[in-house]
């Protein structure tokens, strides 16, 4: 039989991948599988010249062992491993792996006791109350299962960013090696909008001449290939949105103008073939990827409002990072600096509060052993760099914080976080949040809505009126940039900004690669059309200092 290509070998790895994880046993082996399916859809250049090249190890999650599995899955369409374990398990019920929060025993569990073999037989029998009855599962699961069943629909077939990130950035680097030929390699589609999922793995390329037989395909990467004449307006039709397109088309038309994926004509004449030329040319400004997303931005580039939106080199200092003492993986000292190597002047560290029990909460012995370690280290430091004294205060179930006043004075800030007690109805829950920003120990308030994207949704809660707290009482909004998190979602901060709230970019890293999450959190804010002087920590370390002295200065006059 013909061998099969990149997007064959990558359905039947990550079939591979599904069947090991049902089968139990290590669970990372079965989530290696599962990258490596992720790197083959998104696969630049042709299996068979790697293959034949040995290069199956270049591409990202695929070492010596999985290559073995590619080459024969390649070679002979399919693997003796799978066909054994295709023999146990009917393939629908591989559908419910793709369910946030189900986990492969409990799949197994549905299978064997209620005889539950697809996706919607799943969703049938946990609207007909079949689940929440059976011993071992419950009333718990059936509820989770109803609610991620819409989250699944909703972000199906969607890569975090960061995943996006590294598939595409291989990409680029295998277009280049194989097709030196082409000329300004270009991430599009909705990764370089900063969506915060990725459906679409677009590039751009020039080309001496255009590539009439390059079309989007179903799934997996996309290719197109564009002369240097129309690369702009290719580029920019690849990048979307589908709105921000129509309501430029529109304008055009208003012109007398026609905007195409071969650019801008008047009549049969080009006078437009860039993206700057094609936006001056309709009497706008450049319309930054983040923005175009057909919302106000068109109105308001005519009326030269656009936001100056900030970027990653406004950025001096790093909020919200956890250490070994709580539930990160590295020292205090380690992980600042990490954070100086990486050109920022201030480190704030936020450890769990001693309610997170299951983080390893700090106790107040706790608190001052760290407090003495960071006094420590700041000598050594001296005045260029400086670690800033946080901690990540529990949201109590009433809203208070953790810890008794005396003991928060201690910080140069607090990071108020809700990480329990998700099913408060909406009034309960943002009275909670209320009550924890009208603390005056309260600096910022963590990933507000809780959310964890293509896992859980977030809590409800009433984030206007949350917002308009946070402005009121001088509480800083976090946009936690955790790829999983970024929350508070992008859509909501330019309300934030409307009623006078500022925004801090936090990393909520656990461990030193978990710094560079800021990137994603840089991209949130300039999606939300977020500019720098609205930003905590593009301030300098002596202009934070200055700001936190007055937070706790205000403090003392309400004590």
């Amino acid at each position: 039989m013909a061998s099969l290509d990149a997007h064959g070998v990558a359905s039947l790895l990550r079939e591979y991948a599904q069947r090991t994880a049902l089968r139990g046993g290590n669970p990372y082996r079965a989530k290696a599988y599962s990258r490596a399916a992720a790197s083959l859809a998104a696969l630049a250049v042709p299996l068979d010249v790697l293959v034949a090249e040995d290069r199956l190890t270049e591409i990202p999650g695929i070492g010596d062992a999985i290559a073995d599995i590619v080459t024969k899955v390649h070679k002979t369409g399919s693997h003796p491993n799978l066909e054994k374990l295709r023999k146990e398990i009917p393939a629908g019920v591989l559908e419910m792996l793709a369910l946030p929060g189900l986990r492969p025993e409990k799949v197994l569990r549905l299978y064997k006791d209620l005889g539950i073999g697809s996706l919607s037989e799943l969703e049938a029998a946990a609207k007909d109350d079949r689940i929440k009855k059976a011993k071992g599962l419950g009333a718990a699961l059936q509820t989770k299962i109803l609610q991620n069943l819409a989250i699944a629909k909703s972000g199906e077939g969607r890569l975090h960013l960061h995943r996006a990130a590294a598939l595409l950035a291989h990409a680029k680097d295998s277009i280049r090696k194989s097709r030196p030929e082409l000329k300004r390699v270009t991430i599009a589609g909705d990764f370089r909008r900063g969506c915060e999922l990725v459906g679409d793995l677009e590039i751009v390329a020039e080309a001496a001449k255009p590539d009439k037989t390059s079309t989007p395909s179903a799934d997996g990467l996309q290719i197109r290939v564009s002369d240097r004449k129309h690369f702009g307006a290719a580029l920019l039709f690849a990048t979307g949105s589908a709105g921000h397109i129509e309501q430029l088309q529109a304008l055009a038309a208003e012109k007398r103008l026609r905007l195409g994926g071969d650019g801008l004509h008047k009549g049969r004449m080009l006078i437009a073939g860039e993206e700057a030329e094609i936006y001056r040319a309709l009497g706008l400004p450049f319309i930054d990827p983040e923005l175009r997303e057909g919302r106000d931005e068109i109105e308001a580039a005519l009326k030269g409002k656009l936001p100056k939106l900030v970027t990653d080199e406004d950025l001096r200092g790093i909020l919200h990072c956890h250490t070994d003492a709580s539930d990160g993986t590295e020292t205090l000292e380690t992980m600042a600096k990490a954070t100086r190597q990486r050109g920022f002047e201030y480190f704030g560290v936020a450890d769990h509060s001693k309610s997170a029990h299951y983080a390893g909460g700090l106790s107040v012995e706790e608190i001052a052993q760290q407090h003495r370690e960071a006094d420590r280290l700041n000598k050594r430091f001296g005045k260029d760099f400086r670690i800033l004294k946080g901690i990540e205060s529990d949201i109590l179930a009433d809203g208070s914080l953790d810890y008794d006043d005396d003991v928060l004075e201690r910080f140069d800030f607090v990071v108020a976080s809700i990480h329990g007690r998700f099913k408060l109805d909406r009034k309960a829950q943002t009275q909670r949040l209320l009550r924890a920003i009208s603390d005056p120990h309260t600096t910022v308030i963590g990933h507000m809505t809780g959310r964890q994207l293509q896992r859980r949704p977030g809590y409800e809660i009433d984030v206007e009126k949350v917002l308009r707290a946070c402005a009121k009482h001088d509480v800083v909004v976090e946009i936690n940039a955790h790829p999983w998190r970024l929350d508070l979602d992008w859509r909501w901060h330019q309300a934030a900004l409307e009623f006078g709230c500022m925004l801090s970019i936090n990393p909520d890293a656990h461990s030193i690669p978990e710094l560079d999450h800021m990137h994603w959190g840089v991209l949130m804010a300039r999606k939300g059309g977020v500019p720098a002087d609205r930003v905590l920590n593009a301030m300098t370390l002596a202009e934070i200092t200055r700001y936190l002295r007055q937070k706790r200065r205000s403090l003392a006059r309400a004590a």
